[in-house]
């Protein structure tokens, strides 16, 4: 949620930004700032009346020592008049600050000036290219083909216990996810992250903290009896860890990761583009949160950016990486980075992370804040990244490593997983 200082500071520049994300409301700037005003105005009715009816009240007792009872009796009809004026200013103000919050959050953040502008995927900008793309023979089959070949996942027995989107891996499909799970986890820890295991289901207030709630409501499963949410990513979880505290500046920056299984409604049904693992509503991720001084926001993204970097290398998958444009970027994003791996079978780019600085946005709303070196409290910034979702690095890793009889792994997951390839 965007800081209402920051509305008032610039506010054309602020819909300058907005409009960057291709934002078509900037009216509603305007209208919270017409009702922060209507809100002071009210809150200063409040205020007033107020102290005049504590003024009056301490003039009633002194009134009464002296034995003047006519006076305080008609100071007592005062103090009755003005706090039958309080409550009507009281229900305004209440109307006013629910008004004010509801359009607040209806603003999205606003892009860093390093967000290009665009208006979908195809004007996202590619930082950087790495890896070899594999030759593959001409008989080589994209990844539904082989994890039948291989019986690593079920989806038909998935679908029968639960639904479509929900797969159902079996021996060396589930060993995989294992191994890669544990190595992506034990890659996080030895670069600083403290690991949380969060519960995977999350109350309305944790939602909303994290953006998911209003923006995202019909992509996440929810449970009406208890209004629990199952959690689309761990993110939620981890970054509410320190919702409504106030961190020591030696606590930032705080690092964590988390495995969570992720639950997700947006899955497609049809095309070649959400085929086996391409697009699930259940899938394994490893999740990277940070909570920064806003000084060292962006220094910590690209320490991020690095990070996962490394984990893709470390997988021997070619990879490119996106600076998002406006029009193709989360609500609560400032700054986004998407990683993709290339899919040799399917001959294509697959998302398999996205890496991003929310700025004060997240942090504003769960009111997450640390004491500057003056004694300040100040909102300090949050970033995340998923190092790494499952579903497409399997997917490539399979397609990209196939062999006749078997499919190779890197070297880096040989350890975890027990042995250098899949076989049949």
């Amino acid at each position: 949620m965007l800081q209402l200082q920051v509305l008032r500071q610039d506010t054309e520049a602020v819909k300058k930004r907005l409009a960057v994300k291709n934002f078509k409301e900037p009216e509603l700037v305007d209208a919270i700032i017409a009702l922060d005003d209507q809100r002071k105005r009210s809150q200063l009715e409040f205020d007033t009346t107020q102290s005049l009816v504590n003024s009056a009240s301490k003039e009633i007792g002194q009134l009464m020592a002296k034995g003047d009872k006519e006076g305080a009796e008609a100071k007592k009809a005062e103090v009755a008049a003005a706090k039958q004026k309080l409550q009507p200013i009281s229900e305004q103000l209440a109307r006013t600050e629910k008004d004010l919050q509801e359009k607040l959050v209806q603003l999205p953040n606003l892009p860093s000036p390093l967000v290009p502008p665009g208006n979908s995927a195809e004007d996202n900008e590619v930082v950087r290219e790495n890896g070899i793309k594999p030759e593959l023979k001409a008989d080589a089959v994209p990844h539904w083909d082989l994890i039948k070949t291989f019986d690593l996942v079920d989806f038909e027995t998935g679908a029968k216990i639960t639904g479509s989107g929900f797969p159902l891996y079996k021996g060396q499909g589930a060993r995989l996810q294992r191994a890669l799970v544990q190595y992506f986890l034990d890659h996080n820890i030895a670069a600083g992250y403290t690991e949380y295991l969060p519960p995977f289901m999350v109350n309305e207030a944790s939602a909303y903290g994290t953006g998911q709630l209003p923006d995202k409501e019909g992509q996440m499963y929810h449970m009406p009896a208890d209004n629990f949410y199952l959690i689309p990513t761990s993110e939620v979880p981890v970054t509410n860890i320190y919702r409504d505290t106030i961190l020591k500046p030696e606590q930032l920056p705080v690092k964590m990761t988390a495995y969570s299984p992720c639950f997700r409604r947006e899955a497609g049904s049809f095309g070649k583009d959400v085929r086996g693992l391409n697009r699930v509503h259940q899938f394994e991720k490893v999740e990277i949160v940070q909570l920064t001084h806003p000084d060292k926001s962006y220094e910590a993204l690209e320490e991020m950016v690095a990070h996962v970097e490394q984990l893709l290398q470390s997988l021997e998958l070619p990879y490119r990486i996106l600076r998002l444009c406006g029009g193709d970027m989360s609500f609560t994003s400032a700054l986004t980075y998407d990683f993709e791996v290339y899919s040799a079978a399917q001959q294509r780019w697959l998302e398999v992370s996205s890496t991003s600085n929310f700025e004060a946005y997240q942090t504003n709303r769960m009111k997450i804040r640390f004491k500057d070196e003056n004694g300040k409290t100040q909102l300090a910034h949050s970033l995340n990244g998923s190092s790494l979702a499952l579903p497409r690095i399997v997917a490539c890793l399979l397609e990209n490593n196939q062999q006749d009889d078997k499919i190779l792994l890197p070297k880096a997951l040989v350890p975890y997983f027990g042995k250098e390839a899949i076989t049949k």
